[in-house]
């Protein structure tokens, strides 16, 4: 089993729930507790909100004719190897109130789904998000009112051996790095850097 600390060294100190949590593609056929799965959707909901309103929600599939449903929308190169995961799950957000639209829909939904990777990996399960769908035949499929905007869909499951994937997926079934903290980090206005090379 390789060491993600090979691959992933922090510049700074940081909770190792950050570097340890990743997006890998093989999954194990193999179910997710109710408990285990509710606790996860359950960190979502305790992500920070502007003014509260919460817009995110999640649409979950764990049944064959509901994953079924979920094929249809997603893109063929991610049906190859999200086909395994025992739990699919669409996230989504209500991008009006009632007093008009909400310029921070997006940006909570994001923050939800990060709170969500980060108890699942808590909790030994894995996660990879994908843009790869058709937002408009995940609309119609699943019968999202037009005040609802579809971000991605996740797998959720158990990790599985990467010899599980094609071939051409196995050498990508690692932890990817991140760019240096000083490339994102700036002070006072943009493109100033106060941060030596970390």
């Amino acid at each position: 089993m390789m060491n993600i600390t090979d691959i992933r060294k922090p510049s700074f100190e940081v909770s190792p729930q950050f570097i340890d949590r990743w997006s890998p593609r093989s999954f194990l056929e193999k179910e997710v507790p109710d408990e285990v799965l509710y606790s996860v959707f359950e960190a979502s909901r305790w992500a920070p909100s502007a003014s509260n309103l919460q817009p995110w929600r999640f649409i979950i599939a764990r049944t064959e004719e509901d994953r079924e449903a979920f094929y249809s929308f997603i893109v063929p190169g991610n049906l190859v190897w999200c086909k395994s995961a025992p739990v699919l799950a669409v996230v989504l957000s209500q991008t009006t109130t009632e007093r008009g639209p909400n310029a921070w829909h997006a940006f909570d939904a994001g923050t939800a789904w990060g709170y969500l990777a980060l108890e699942a990996n808590r909790k030994g399960l894995i996660t990879h998000a994908m843009g790869g769908f058709d937002k408009e035949k995940a609309r119609d499929v699943l019968h999202l009112p037009d005040e609802y905007e579809a971000h991605a869909v996740i797998a959720i499951g158990y990790q599985g051996e990467p010899e599980a994937l094609p071939e051409n997926l196995r050498e990508r079934e690692q932890p990817s790095n991140r760019r240096l903290l000083k490339e994102s980090l700036f002070e006072g206005v943009f493109g100033k850097n106060t941060l030596d090379d970390h």
